[in-house]
């Protein structure tokens, strides 16, 4: 069924206006529509067949607009307003993307920039240059990710000029490997491969033999 590939592209549209800072109005609209798609037990195409621009009119929740962007992609297999938007909102859906994987959200992002906490014209000429680097928003959005995820296992701060200087690297770049050890009570533990047992090394370094069960040992993440 189309229902679930046209309603990707209706909340996809929703997010896009969200970060444009549109009208709430206009983002509840394409976000119900979107729900209405989902829960639509009948092929939204089976519907325009039988009735036309008039069927889909008569779903509850789909406005005269939405109804005429499901019958564009019913006929085309794309929605003009969509690519436009995308386009438009490229700069922000990168800068946006870039402060989601600092913990950041959208709102945050917004409230943050009113108050002048975050000046958001600061991110612009590096997320155009990002996005000329890269070719697509999401390319560049894989790219930020990646020097996150290495950044971040690091504990090391990371900018979206990071991304330019790491670039040459970035399919080198692997996020710092999460090592786990072993531990009774807070003490260290060791397996011996010759014994098959396990072993708890106490304060003075000796070797005592572990007589609890495996339910009983912590596996603490090594910094």
């Amino acid at each position: 069924m189309l229902n679930q590939k046209i309603s990707k592209i209706l909340k996809d549209i929703e997010e896009l206006l969200n970060i444009k800072g549109d009208s709430a109005f206009r983002i509840r609209a394409y976000s119900r529509a979107g729900k209405v798609l989902d829960d639509l037990k009948k092929d939204v195409k089976e519907i325009y067949e039988e009735d036309g621009l008039k069927g889909l009119k008569k779903l509850e929740g789909i406005g005269d607009r939405t109804a005429k962007k499901i019958e564009e992609y019913i006929k085309k297999g794309k929605i003009k307003y969509y690519d436009e938007l995308k386009e438009e909102t490229a700069i922000r859906q990168i800068i946006t993307h870039f402060f989601e994987t600092k913990g950041v959200s959208l709102e945050e992002l917004k409230k943050n920039a009113k108050k002048r906490k975050i000046v958001y014209s600061r991110y612009t000429k590096p997320a155009k240059q990002l996005l000329e680097l890269a070719g697509s928003i999401e390319k560049a959005k894989k790219a930020i990710d990646k020097v996150a995820d290495w950044a971040n296992s690091r504990k090391l701060d990371y900018t979206i000029e990071t991304v330019f200087k790491k670039w040459l690297e970035l399919d080198r770049l692997k996020p710092k490997e999460i090592v786990k050890k072993p531990f009774f009570r807070n003490m260290p533990m060791i397996w011996s491969e010759t014994k098959k047992k396990w072993y708890v090394i106490d304060n003075f370094g000796e070797w005592l033999e572990f007589a609890g069960k495996e339910k009983e040992i912590e596996w603490k993440i090594q910094k």
